[in-house]
């Protein structure tokens, strides 16, 4: 084995974000992710600029590791091809409505008639059994449900207003990966395969809610909903003399080193607000405001020197632009130019982890569409004239790029 996933097939029958993003780190991993795209291909590979249609920089990002092939599941010949390709398969990941899947034919009962084995694993809005069981989901829509941009309003008082990042697609897929090699780990030891279900809805009102379920953890509520110190309209980048910095200084040698680098211990002793965290938290509104008011008192350089002389976590705020340009990253070799076969140099990020024997890697880059249906099918046996008919008949396709 060169990566911890080396022999593990997984067919990914996903689109848009969340669940390409799961199965590109399965890729990453080493598992042979093979892509089933129906006529058109993936929605996202027309989001943003591109040198080439249906190649867009998102899709880049999110389906790297991966191969291609075009069928449509409509088609009794498609939905057969998809069958056949699932026989060996280790996993199969989908991301529409289970009811979707049931009238596609590809229902967990029907999969797992042709391979008992399977991992079936189902990233979608709501558990099902609830009154949302059908309803369609997408990242903004989650977002709202689980209170995130209301959370934004109790913090400044504003608008509500979605995260700018697809946090949920990106957190549930993070999860989803654990989930799925939890999964590939108990298939290994006793040959079962099994159902999993990841609806967002669940699994964001457990991520959101372990932060701000607060005195409601207790039954009867001892205390209010919300974490009064992420609802702080002061936790936020403070504006230093000349532009931001980031600082976090929350445990009490935090507090501390930075009043011994300001100073000032002998204020700090004498203010009972700082005596411990609970007390800190009960006045967090006041100290935030002004902790705010001193950090516009210098310079974001002077800051950052004095907090990493006191080793206070604090960072400098990035723009995008500018985190292209972090000392980090480029120590880290984060970034590299790789080349596309099709779409030219590319920025590409590494995967984000350190292994000592089994590092997870690219693979290979983001496919065209259909660019992998003649050998994945040949793979499965079907003959070269099979496969020539099937794209006569437009149940598959090969790339056109």
């Amino acid at each position: 084995m060169t990566r911890p996933l080396d022999g593990v097939k997984v067919i990914d029958l996903s689109n848009m974000l969340m669940a390409p993003y799961t199965t590109q780190i399965l890729g990453d991993m080493g598992a042979d992710v093979i892509k089933i795209e129906a006529p058109g291909g993936d929605p996202i590979r027309g989001i943003g600029p591109s040198r080439h249609p249906e190649m867009g920089p998102i899709f880049l990002n999110c389906n790297r590791s991966k191969r291609s092939i075009l069928l449509d599941l409509k088609q009794p010949e498609g939905l057969t091809a998809a069958l056949d390709l699932i026989r060996d398969a280790d996993v199969l990941v989908y991301n529409r409505r289970p009811q979707v899947m049931a009238r596609l034919g590809l229902s967990y009962e029907t999969v797992a008639k042709v391979n008992p084995r399977i991992v079936y694993a189902g990233l979608f809005g709501y558990g099902q059994g609830g009154p949302y069981e059908r309803k369609p989901a997408f990242d903004d829509l989650i977002q709202g449900a689980v209170s995130i941009p209301w959370l934004s309003h109790m913090a400044d008082g504003r608008e509500p207003t979605y995260t700018p990042t697809a946090i949920v697609d990106r957190a549930v897929g993070l999860w989803a990966v654990g989930q799925i090699n939890a999964a590939l780990y108990y298939q290994c030891r006793t040959g079962k395969g099994q159902q999993i279900d990841m609806p967002m809805f669940e699994m964001m009102a457990s991520f959101v809610l372990a932060d701000h379920l607060a005195g409601h953890t207790f039954d009867p509520p001892i205390g209010p909903l919300g974490y009064d110190r992420m609802i702080n309209a002061d936790r936020r980048p403070y504006r230093t003399k000349d532009s931001y910095v980031c600082v976090m200084v929350y445990t009490d040698r935090h507090w501390r080193s930075f009043y011994q680098a300001l100073g000032r211990e002998a204020e700090l002793d004498a203010d009972p607000r700082f005596k411990s965290m609970s007390t800190r938290t009960e006045n967090i509104k006041d100290i935030y405001a002004e902790l705010a008011q001193l950090i516009a008192t210098r310079t974001t350089a002077e800051w950052l020197q004095l907090f990493d002389d006191a080793d206070i976590p604090a960072m400098p705020l990035h723009t995008p632009d500018t985190l292209l340009e972090d000392p980090q990253l480029k120590a880290m070799n984060f970034f590299k130019t790789i080349d596309h076969p099709s779409e030219g140099k590319l920025l590409d990020m590494a995967v984000p982890s350190h292994w000592s024997e089994t590092q997870p890697a690219p693979t290979r880059p983001a496919p065209r569409l259909g660019e992998h249906s003649a050998e994945v099918l040949a793979e499965i046996g079907y003959s070269e004239e099979k496969i020539a008919s099937l794209f006569h008949q437009g149940v598959s396709a090969p790339s056109t790029n």
